[in-house]
């Protein structure tokens, strides 16, 4: 596909239905269909010391079929829960496929998750197995009563290595009949607050996730995807594993710290020809010398997970003269909203609703309101993309949907959008983090933005603080450059410079230079923390 080529996006659209199967096996009707019709690289893998390996989609069904009877021989069994805490190494993808073709379903976790996070999972999952490197084994030592099934990758005391698991196993396993609508992937995400939430997929949406790959993705055979997500979150599951693989492209995976040469470098060394990023390491890399690096290869750039700075946006596409292609979607829906490939970008936006996927801006009816009004994002009911719900916890779910007065039902995603004329949407905010401000209604992300802007700002968040006159005031917590000092002149230059760059309404009358941001296990800043500080504050000085 020429990345000039005109799309008929608005055609294809119309033309799309779903077509759903009955039953869908990810590892057996995805990786073993590639190894049996057309096998190909299906996974290159090096780390920060230099080691590399690579597999054909031939290898991964080989060595998948091992685990997964080797598995089933340990008594695991089509519905049990599988913990699977494993970086970026090619483990984590036999893993998890191992597990698809057995029917389990795969809790994947960070390695950064203490054992306190561990034991809440295992107990709310009542997860049967779990699968780790060695390293961390000690971090379910007071959990193995709960695990009977122990698998690492290493030698730990008191686990069978993967290895000798594999050796048991053999290549001519049967993999299980998964309905569509069976349990397939249970993901943990965090909640602004209590613990986090199990959200749980069915099989149909690792079949839908395709139509996503085909789309915002743009993947084909020949291509070779980078996504940097880390192998807890759905980003990795979808960008990672699922959707390279269902196109029968060829994923990178690569295990090293973050650093934004050696990213260019990598881009570079390995041909990469699409590459997702979140937005906060695009910001890094436009800093970096990106004409150096020979990125000739390098086709599509797209970039989900956080809202995109516009300004990083536009220096990425000047420096390597390849657009990003930003999208939306949640652990609970998967990516719905995108701006398509060869088709005309709103840089700054969501993007439009995906083939397959209706969305609109709603009222707290469930009325969709006129173009340009903000509303809550929804999502039309049914689509297959959508979870089955939040593990066992069925209020939660269904306060997530909303019956509107013609009918129809959406699943409401908590955050708030604008959708204009040309049918695209753009960020407000999540719906705890709108601010409302002297009968304004102030999304984060726009002021962020703004901030952002400046040369002396590195990060920025935003949130309202209570204010007796005005309900809440907009404050901004912001980490200088090192070149730049904080002093009030600084913040009333910031402070005219967002009246300059957006509405002057939204311009942060508070601002506090801060060392260091609140941030969550995967990067992204923590607005609902410096809440809480702010609160904690106000209560210290009332007493």
């Amino acid at each position: 596909m020429g990345q000039n080529d005109i799309r008929d996006y608005a055609s294809e659209y119309r033309a799309f239905r779903w077509q759903v199967p009955a039953q869908f096996n990810f590892g057996a009707d995805v990786v073993d269909h590639w190894a049996r019709t057309a096998d190909g690289p299906a996974l290159v893998w090096c780390n920060a010391a230099g080691e590399e390996r690579r597999y054909s989609f031939s290898d991964i069904a080989r060595l998948t079929a091992r685990l997964a009877c080797g598995l089933r021989q340990r008594g695991v069994r089509k519905g049990d829960r599988v913990v699977v805490m494993l970086p970026r190494i090619p483990e984590w993808q036999v893993a998890m496929v191992a597990c698809m073709k057995l029917g389990a379903v795969p809790i994947p976790c960070i390695e950064m998750l203490t054992t306190k996070d561990l034991a809440y999972r295992i107990d709310n999952a009542g997860a049967a197995a779990v699968i780790a490197r060695a390293d961390h084994a000690h971090k379910f030592e007071s959990l193995l009563g709960q695990l009977p099934v122990r698998v690492s990758v290493g030698d730990a005391k008191g686990w069978e290595s993967l290895d000798s698991v594999m050796r048991d196993g053999r290549e001519d396993f049967v993999p299980e009949k998964i309905a569509s609508e069976d349990p397939a992937l249970l993901y943990y995400t965090s909640g602004s607050t209590g613990n986090p939430k199990g959200v749980l997929h069915a099989s149909r949406a690792i079949h839908a996730w395709r139509e996503v790959a085909h789309t915002w993705l743009d993947l084909g055979r020949d291509d070779t995807i980078w996504c940097t997500a880390d192998t807890g979150w759905s980003k990795a599951g979808t960008s990672i594993l699922i959707g390279p693989w269902s196109m029968g492209a060829c994923a990178f995976f690569h295990d090293g710290p973050f650093d934004p040469k050696e990213r260019l470098r990598l881009l570079a060394k390995y041909r990469v020809t699409v590459y997702c990023a979140p937005g906060t390491e695009l910001f890094r890399l436009v800093d970096e010398d990106i004409g150096s690096f020979d990125l000739g290869a390098l086709r599509h750039v797209v970039s989900a997970g956080e809202s995109l700075n516009p300004v990083v946006a536009q220096r990425w596409e000047q420096a390597s003269g390849v657009p990003v292609a930003e999208a939306y979607g949640q652990t609970e829906t998967l990516m719905t909203l995108v701006n398509v490939p060869r088709t005309p970008y709103k840089v700054g936006s969501m993007g439009v609703p995906n083939v397959g996927s209706v969305l609109e801006v709603v009222d707290e009816q469930g009325n969709v309101l006129p173009r340009g009004e903000e509303g809550d994002v929804a999502l039309l009911t049914p689509n297959p993309q959508l979870m089955l719900g939040y593990w066992k916890d069925e209020s939660r779910t269904e306060q997530s949907y909303l019956t509107a007065p013609d009918g129809r039902r959406w699943f409401i995603t908590g955050d708030r959008g604008v959708r204009d004329a040309d049918g695209f949407f753009t960020y407000r905010g999540r719906r705890d983090d709108v601010i409302s401000s002297a009968g304004y209604r102030i999304g984060p992300s726009e002021v962020e933005n703004a901030i952002l802007d400046h040369p002396s700002v590195l990060e920025t968040a935003v949130i309202g603080v209570p204010d007796r006159e005005r309900g809440e005031l907009v404050k901004a917590f912001i980490v200088l450059r090192p070149a730049f000092t904080p002093s009030d002149a600084l913040k009333k230059e910031l402070q005219e410079h967002v009246k300059r760059t957006t509405a002057p309404y939204k311009y942060p009358r508070l601002i506090e230079f801060i060392g260091e941001l609140p941030k969550t296990m995967t990067g992204k800043i923590q607005r609902v923390a410096l809440r809480t500080m702010e609160r904690e504050r106000a209560a210290a000085k009332a007493d």
